[in-house]
């Protein structure tokens, strides 16, 4: 048989059975999203947040009522034909709110993750690379800033300015930053001394150039599994703020305000505490078992 030199270009031969063995040819990311697109668990759990992020987009469009407007006329009511999620104790619709609730959880969960991803591979690689007192400097912050609680801190960080997105934001990405440092670090310690990296130095790479050319993206694999793992926690976060009373201000919503003011109520009005609890668990188990998947998918030692 005949193997066109176009489509592979890897061929190798089973000295046991006689038999060629062809891979194709492919980069490591186009390998990486085959391997991913075989595990059926990470891709039903990506289906289903392309559907929550697409119902955070349009969901509130299609009612005809607005996530602030209050009937005290139609306060309470359970879910039907009129009101799919029913209505809160103000008469405001939930279906709107749990979307627009949905916007705002999600927003701070990526944005937190992107800015904290950011700051941490700058530092870390920093760290890493460069070594001596700014390495000290860094990781004993680091080490100082793990030793205390991070709810303790957030808390504390959010009494001190006013309840909104922008300080959970801000209060999330003080401590988040850290376990994305300390793994880029490790990562780089790892990189620094490899063949490659001495190379472009040896034909005069700046330091810059080292850290975000050559080190940072051999380390893309580990940090992007790591990232996706950090999007749930922040929503976590968010919606334990915003049940404690520090979240979103009214009439701006989220799933964890949502959550708080049904709890109020549960017992008699059950599915206004479990409509948003529900969004909670099924986008952080989404979320986990896309990146457990993304994980195998970009570790080359599991490369068939």
């Amino acid at each position: 048989m005949q193997i066109s030199r176009e489509k592979f270009t890897h061929v190798g031969i089973n000295e046991e059975k006689g038999q060629a063995i062809v891979r194709p040819s492919m980069t490591y990311w186009q390998d990486a999203w085959r391997r991913l697109k075989k595990s059926k668990v990470s891709m039903f759990a990506l289906i289903i947040l392309i559907l929550l992020i697409t119902m955070a987009i349009i969901g509130p469009m299609m009612v005809k009522y607005s996530y602030f407007d209050n009937n005290l006329m139609f306060n309470d009511r359970a879910p039907s034909a009129e009101h799919w999620f029913g209505t809160d104790t103000l008469g405001r619709d939930l279906w709107a709110r749990v979307w627009v609730g949905a916007r705002v959880s999600l927003f701070i969960g990526i944005v937190v993750t992107l800015i904290e991803g950011a700051i941490g591979i700058l530092l870390g690689g920093a760290s890493g690379y460069f070594g001596g007192k700014l390495d000290m400097v860094l990781m004993r912050t680091v080490d100082i800033l793990m030793g205390l609680p991070f709810l303790v801190i957030v808390v504390l960080i959010m009494m001190l300015m006013k309840p909104g997105i922008v300080p959970i934001i801000v209060a999330l990405v003080v401590v988040g930053w850290i376990s994305i440092a300390r793994l880029v670090r490790g990562q780089v310690l790892a990189l620094k001394e490899q063949e490659f990296v001495l190379a472009a130095k040896t034909l005069g790479a700046s330091s810059a150039r080292l850290i975000i050319k050559h080190l940072i993206p051999n380390c893309l694999g580990v940090i992007i599994v790591n990232l996706t793992f950090s999007i749930p926690s922040a929503i976590f976060a968010e919606a334990f703020l915003s049940y404690i009373g520090l979240g979103v201000n009214p009439p701006m919503t989220s799933w964890g305000q949502l959550a708080a003011a049904g709890a109020q109520v549960f017992q008699t009005r059950p599915y206004q505490m479990f409509i948003p609890a529900i969004l909670i668990s099924m986008t952080m188990l989404s979320l986990q078992l896309f990146g457990d998947g993304l994980r195998d998918a970009l570790d080359p030692k599991l490369r068939k």
